[in-house]
């Protein structure tokens, strides 16, 4: 039996990522940025906006943030859209501004959807379901763009490279999906090798290994099945519609500011997008900050001269306020209603994994 973890252990493992994450930060803001184009530049071509212009960055933001709900409605049946848009906003703002926020923000997900009477196991699924759509769309907007920068006859190596590791990982994604909802004796085969593998690193680290993974993904195939066959296409949609919206946030931002489809054009800005839709992926900060940042600014302003540059990281910089740090304080305000409504409460139906009164909200 190996030694649990202590809590001066977990102290010291949050902070030494709270110092990880601040020295990224650091690093690029202070650092890197500044060399790329100057503050002063960036922030006199972003109050150069007209009020019509902010409007309309403010509207295709707000649609984006509204795209996720459907994705949300779509895994977990029962849920109506106002607390689709409670619990996304809250657990987003938890994602983008602690240390290992993703697994805190499945926490208060949880938290929330059991208030509401949804069954752990149906909160379970439908985390698990939307993630797996998530990644499906990260992975497979690299081989859209590809395509698309083909077709317009300009593809850079770094594209290629990353366009055929989205490919064979969405590949191998998709076909290991396909293994694990097959059949009981797949699911539980898979699930125990996969127990072992995880067992291993557990030990490495000083921990006891899991025991019980095949019967979790018998479980989860169980489930997800029905689930899966009836709304793969509402899934697909959402999650498709989720992540262009948010792309599109990104050249709007980018075409306000200045920066004309002579410049960089908008199959290019969809590029840097897919580019750094994958690298995200990688927990370095919450939300990605600085990393996400640094990886636009990047992609976007090779070969351009200092103004051009200047109204690159303006756009980026305004893309990311508008997409990391303007979801923080509505998720603070949905968080709070969530506390102070208790009319959304319900008791668990074990059957259905809802309750009724639940039920008759979705639409």
């Amino acid at each position: 039996m190996t030694e649990p973890t202590t809590p001066e252990q977990w102290s010291f493992r949050n902070g030494l990522r709270i110092a990880l994450s601040v020295a990224v930060v650091v690093a690029v803001f202070a650092g890197v940025l500044p060399r790329i184009a100057s503050y002063s530049d960036v922030w006199a071509t972003i109050v150069a906006m007209s009020w019509w212009e902010v409007a309309l960055l403010l509207i295709v933001a707000g649609w984006n943030l509204v795209t996720y709900w459907f994705v949300m409605v779509a895994a977990l049946p029962g849920l109506s859209y106002p607390r689709a848009a409670v619990v996304n906003q809250a657990s987003t703002a938890i994602s983008n501004t602690v240390p290992a926020g993703g697994a805190v923000g499945v926490g208060v997900t949880y938290a929330m959807c059991r208030s509401w009477g949804f069954t752990p196991a149906s909160i379970a699924r439908s985390v698990v379901i939307s993630g797996i759509w998530n990644n499906f769309m990260k992975l497979g907007f690299p081989v859209v763009t590809l395509c698309l920068l083909a077709i317009e006859g300009s593809v850079s190596t770094a594209l290629v490279v990353s366009a055929l590791t989205g490919v064979a990982a969405l590949i191998a994604c998709i076909v290991f999906f396909a293994l694990l909802l097959r059949s009981d004796h797949l699911a539980r085969a898979i699930g125990d090798r996969a127990g072992r593998v995880v067992s291993r690193l557990r030990r490495l680290a000083g921990r006891d290994p899991v025991t019980t993974w095949g019967s979790a993904v018998v479980r989860f195939r169980a489930d997800t099945v029905d689930l899966v066959s009836s709304r793969w296409k509402a899934l697909t949609l959402a999650s498709f519609v989720s992540h262009l919206s948010l792309a599109i946030v990104l050249l709007t931002a980018l075409r306000l500011v200045g920066v004309d489809q002579d410049t960089v054009s908008w199959i290019a800005v969809l590029a840097a997008f897919a580019f750094v839709r994958l690298i995200s992926a990688l927990p370095i900060t919450p939300g990605g900050v600085g990393v996400v940042e640094l990886g636009y600014v990047a992609a976007l302003t090779i070969d351009l001269e200092a103004s051009q540059r200047a109204a690159v990281v303006a756009g980026v910089l305004m893309f990311r306020f508008l997409t990391y740090f303007l979801p923080i304080p509505l998720g603070v305000l949905a968080y709070l209603y969530w506390r102070a409504n208790r009319s959304w409460r319900h008791a668990p139906d074990a059957e259905s994994g809802f309750s009724g009164s639940v039920q008759g909200d979705a639409r």
